[in-house]
């Protein structure tokens, strides 16, 4: 385990083993070695539950025959306390080590789910004597979602490292060839054409990921407000026409005018835009995406509807996960970077909405974006762009 994990952990359950420490010394001095268990429990003072109720680690006391004597609700919440038992036996084998040598401990320990197919969860666990009769205090921290956003954010960076490098490593190589075929213009000329190409996606990926790094830096949207969804559509309309109009594909926006959502106009262009993008890029020549708004209660739904060759539905649940690719041969012929999915759940999310999918493989896809329309009397003053995985 890492020495700053540990140091958060330490320097939040310091204080409270110093000062259940003090309170167990004050109220047991001069009190014999061998007592009834129930004597033992009843000479803990009450201002040690006081301190235990409002950690917000798990926090036991154990005796000196390993029962609990006290324990907090977050502790029996995790399942590390059953009646008088604590559940986890490394931390019972490292109560003991504690109490034989009268050192503090620190480890790190995975509990299994208390559901089946539940994940384990993780914890950072302090151990400490207490006191001079055998009691123990025990002190976990769940880590398990720090754990999950560390591997959440070491997956983004290899992830973002292999992208780069592809186009990186064409431009290098088709660099090398224009240089040598110098004396061949009609190679030049094809050639500096890709070059053009592996450029402009390496441009769209380096911008994705500034999105996408905006979006869950937990940075609020500065002036959110009320924004016209015609509008919207027809900027991400007109941001797409021309490689819609490279495949013939036809752009239609329909359905209700004169809506209005709540949130900041780029960012919903952009998360438009992508669905309009992705949509293009799957589908086939001489075919149409639709884009239609309405109104279903307090929100707006903007869906983009391909004629494409849709997706798998075991590929679904997956798609708006950062680099997943259905088919990514494919994937990458179009030129897409693998984020444009992410930053649209993102961008849902920030607005206190969703993005759903409903897909037929050979039948097309309708992506639609449910978000609150303005006027909504619950709505926040401002809304966080909060970090989602």
């Amino acid at each position: 385990m890492s020495a700053e994990l540990f140091a958060g952990l330490a320097a939040l359950t310091g204080f409270a083993i110093g000062v259940v420490a003090v309170l167990a010394v004050r109220q047991t001095e001069g009190v014999p070695q061998d007592l009834p268990g129930d004597e033992e429990a009843a000479i803990l003072p009450h201002g040690i539950a006081s301190v235990l109720s409002v950690l917000p680690s798990s926090a036991v006391v154990l005796d000196r025959h390993d029962r609990v004597l006290r324990s907090s609700s977050a502790a029996r919440a995790f399942g590390l306390v059953r009646g008088d038992h604590l559940m986890a036996a490394e931390l019972v084998a490292l109560a003991r080590h504690v109490r034989r040598d009268g050192e503090i401990r620190e480890s790190e320990i995975e509990v299994p789910g208390q559901r089946f197919g539940k994940e384990p969860t993780t914890f950072a666990v302090r151990v400490a004597p207490l006191g001079s009769h055998g009691q123990v205090l025990v002190l976990a921290e769940d880590q398990t979602e720090r754990r999950r956003v560390e591997a959440v954010r070491r997956d983004f960076v290899a992830n973002v490292s292999h992208e780069l490098k592809t186009p990186v490593g064409a431009l290098s190589l088709l660099a090398e060839t224009v240089q040598g075929a110098a004396d061949d213009p009609e190679a030049v000329r094809r050639f500096s054409g890709r070059m053009r190409y592996e450029a402009a996606r390496l441009t769209y990926l380096i911008q994705d990921i500034i999105t996408l790094s905006r979006i869950q830096g937990g940075e609020p949207i500065p002036v959110p407000g009320a924004v016209g969804v015609d509008g919207v559509i027809h900027d991400a309309i007109d941001r797409c026409v021309t490689r819609a109009a490279a495949k013939q594909i036809t752009l239609v926006a329909a359905g209700t005018d004169g809506l209005r959502v709540w949130g900041d106009e780029d960012l919903l262009v952009t998360a438009l835009r992508n669905l309009i993008d992705n949509a293009v890029a799957y589908s086939p020549e001489l075919t149409r995406v639709v884009v239609s708004a309405r109104r279903i209660g307090d929100h707006i739904e903007i869906s983009v509807s391909d004629q494409g060759i849709g997706i798998p539905e075991s590929a679904q649940q997956r798609i708006f996960e950062r680099f997943f690719r259905v088919d990514a041969a494919r994937s990458r012929a179009t030129g897409g970077t693998g984020l444009g999915l992410a930053i649209v759940k993102h961008v849902a999310v920030a607005h206190a909405g969703e993005v759903t999918v409903w897909s037929k493989e050979g039948s097309g896809s309708t992506f639609t974006l449910r978000i609150p329309a303005y006027g909504t009397s619950d709505l926040p003053e401002h809304i966080p762009l909060e970090a989602v995985t």
